[in-house]
């Protein structure tokens, strides 16, 4: 038997170019609808009925509670139902939230919207049907694909939120994220290609008997704490330092003259630590962001705190900061999950992890808004420096992993009648850390450290 095949091509084929595009795009526009009101909405919040700061923050971040709950049911209904299907449903619930939210008058009416856009949970059915449109040996390329995606529409919601906000009141960006879901079923229907079948792939569907496994592994506790706290951090955050340009003089539709130029110095920063931890110390590059974004706490409380009122200076440089580390972290923590992960239970973990990321989004929203209300600015920055110091803490213990790629094998007919026999000849190979046969998918799941490994390899990574 050759064990692992090296024939397979490293291009991607036109269809899966077009897959790969097109369900970023959608992808992309989704998150933009969800994130373009976070950098604006503290802002005009309090012109709401019934409004109060912790109903603010709660209608900011109520998303994420949503969305951090149906992930994994989403993401199994497609299996039954359809990818394209579930997709649908999802955009569609999260237009009828738009549209909710823009004609209402009352905190209570946009809070209920803002839950509806969130129970469109699609990102498992966006990776399944990504898995269904692509060969095993090209999803890795696809993946980074869609993940890029999020981190684009986020940079750009900063952008583009303050700057329409000049043209549009709070409700039309609302309706904006109406027509972006809409177009979003546009693509989805005009554009994606049609899969063959729908598949159940381990390394990008939920699979639900190795969630123990996977809930008690240190290294992915580390990790998923890690993306709760970026994502409680980041929604508190951009509550508070809106009103603090606000009360620095800058008026709310030049916000985005300000995030613009904090996000480019913040790639020069960005892109050595990668750089460097990657190569040699990934552990200390981790503590070091979580220690900056510490220290950036203590730049955006300090002139308030001390009664000096705003600084323009200093704020700027704490968005700096912040870019520089948030962006850091975004980058390197779902690669360490892919690498920690057992084999053939990725798709479990990054379930697990994004669950994570939008849980901590909710309570940054809804924490930050009864903290302003009850402390003001200096005890939302305070509570997250002490949130800050708990999370170093939580990742001190951290031990980066090995550089391991998972690559995924189909087995012939023959070969799934002697188990046995091919896993301990995968097992066998010097560099092969972890095999798992996954007999209802007809494939073995191999973790290979890229370091030791001599044989040929199958493809590209499957994730």
């Amino acid at each position: 038997m050759d064990p692992i095949n090296s024939t397979a091509s490293t291009a991607l084929l036109a269809g899966e170019k077009r897959a790969a595009w097109s369900l970023s795009l959608i992808y992309m526009v989704r998150m933009l609808g969800l994130f373009i009101i976070l950098p604006v909405f503290s802002l005009f919040g309090e012109h709401y009925s019934h409004s109060t700061p912790f109903l603010i923050g709660f209608a900011i971040g109520v998303y994420g509670l949503l969305q951090a709950s149906l992930q994994i049911p989403f993401g199994m209904l497609s299996d039954r139902i359809g990818r394209k299907r579930v997709i649908t449903i999802g955009l569609v619930l999260m237009a009828a939230g738009s549209v909710l939210a823009a004609m209402s008058d009352s905190i209570y009416g946009v809070i209920l919207g803002r839950a509806l856009q969130g129970t469109g949970a699609i990102a498992a059915a966006l990776m399944a049907l990504a898995a269904d449109l692509t060969r095993d040996e090209q999803r890795t390329k696809v993946m980074a694909s869609l993940g890029a995606s999020i981190g684009f529409a986020f940079i750009l919601s900063l952008i583009v939120g303050p700057f329409l906000i000049g043209w549009f009141s709070i409700d039309g960006l609302f309706w904006i994220t109406a027509g972006s879901a809409v177009l979003g079923i546009v693509i989805l229907h005009t554009v994606v290609p049609e899969p063959g079948q729908c598949q159940y792939s381990a390394d990008t569907g939920a699979n639900l008997p190795t969630m123990k496994k996977l809930f008690s592994n240190r290294q992915l506790q580390r990790l998923n704490v890690s993306i709760f706290m970026l994502h409680l951090l980041i929604t508190a955050v951009f509550f508070v330092v809106p009103l603090q340009l606000r009360d620095a003089g800058i008026s709310d539709d030049r916000h985005w003259l300000v995030y613009l130029p904090a996000v480019i110095l913040s790639i020069g920063v960005m892109v050595p630590l990668i750089i460097w931890g990657e190569r040699k110390a990934l552990r200390s590059v981790l503590l070091l962001c979580v220690g900056g974004l510490v220290i950036t706490q203590m730049l955006f409380a300090g002139p308030s705190a001390m009664g000096l009122g705003q600084n323009f200076i200093l704020i700027f440089l704490a968005i700096t900061c912040f870019f520089s580390f948030m962006n850091t972290l975004e980058a390197l923590l779902p690669s360490l999950v892919s690498r920690i992960a057992p084999a053939a239970a990725k798709g479990s973990a990054m379930g697990i992890y994004s669950s994570s990321q939008f849980f901590g989004a909710f309570v940054g929203g809804a924490g930050a808004g009864w903290l302003y209300g009850a402390v003001g600015p200096s005890g939302v920055f305070a509570a997250m420096g002490v949130c800050c110091v708990i999370w170093w803490l939580v990742l001190f213990g951290f031990q980066a992993p090995k550089k391991m790629v998972t690559h995924r094998r189909t087995l012939s007919s023959d070969e799934q009648t002697r188990i046995g026999e091919i896993t301990a000849e995968l097992q066998s190979m010097v560099g092969v850390e972890e095999v798992v046969i996954a007999l209802d998918e007809g494939a073995a799941y191999l973790k290979v450290d890229k370091q030791r490994f001599t044989g040929e390899l199958y493809g590209s990574p499957a994730s």
